[in-house]
């Protein structure tokens, strides 16, 4: 059930349960389903529930896939919802940085961009949490990582920084992880267009540095296409990284 648009967890949904020899149903956007005429979220979901042994659900509202999970009997995922937490991303994101250092204790990782709206680096800051690790938040001073996030990090001793300039922080991390600005969240276009382009990572910046950089997808300026012939792009793996990791959260959950 995708109310938002999405192309990589949709697509890597899909893929992965046909992987395990299952098959999807369900829509891309609103206006196909019965929403549109009016339909509650919740009849549409007891509809899929009565039809499938699983729903995967994006949507423009925080909290809707823990509603929905109240009032259906088969696992509901949450594929990411508003400008809250995007969980399954983090799984695939620690799965990546596992792979490619062989732990993930001891490193020093960077959110970086539109961490105020941005629910992939919400999700993943409270996982990261769960490990030997200093973060590095570096957004503009209307994008910052929000309150209740960090108060959660102090609570549990965790070390953060917050800084407003990537070029502080470039050498002293492992992992750069960039976020688009997130345009669709602001109330206010002009809002958007003073932090637009805010950030961008480019071949420049990063040449002799021993860091790898992440990216959720979708890219809109915020890396330099310069960055994808090089050994720091893991991006792009990243997003193929969903798979493997989806088929083992559909194979856990679906009995």
């Amino acid at each position: 059930m995708f109310f938002e648009p999405s192309t990589r967890t949709k697509l890597s949904f899909e893929t992965s349960m046909k992987r395990l020899g299952g098959d999807c149903i369900g829509f891309e956007n609103s206006i196909t389903s019965s929403v549109s005429k009016g339909e509650s979220i919740a009849d549409t979901a007891k509809m899929f529930e009565a039809y499938c042994d699983g729903l995967v659900i994006r949507h423009d509202l925080e909290g809707v896939s823990k509603f929905i999970s109240d009032i259906v009997n088969v696992p509901v995922i949450n594929a990411g919802d508003g400008a809250g937490q995007h969980p399954t991303q983090t799984l695939l994101d620690l799965y990546t940085i596992k792979k490619e250092f062989g732990k993930i204790d001891s490193l020093k990782i960077a959110l970086i961009g539109d961490l105020k709206y941005g629910r992939t680096v919400h999700s993943l800051a409270y996982a990261l949490g769960l490990y030997d690790v200093e973060m590095y938040f570096v957004s503009p001073d209307e994008l910052k990582m929000p309150k209740e996030i960090l108060h959660d990090l102090e609570k549990n001793n965790i070390t953060y920084f917050e800084e407003d300039n990537l070029k502080n922080i470039v050498d002293k991390v492992d992992v750069l992880y960039i976020t688009r600005i997130q345009k669709e969240r602001f109330g206010d276009i002009e809002e958007y267009l003073k932090v637009k382009g805010a950030y961008i990572v480019d071949k420049d910046l990063i040449e002799g540095k021993d860091l790898i950089v992440m990216h959720p997808l979708p890219r809109i300026d915020e890396i330099n296409q310069d960055v994808d012939d090089t050994k720091y792009n893991k991006y792009f793996e990243q997003a193929f990284n969903a798979v493997p990791v989806r088929m083992a959260i559909l194979k856990t959950l679906i009995k």
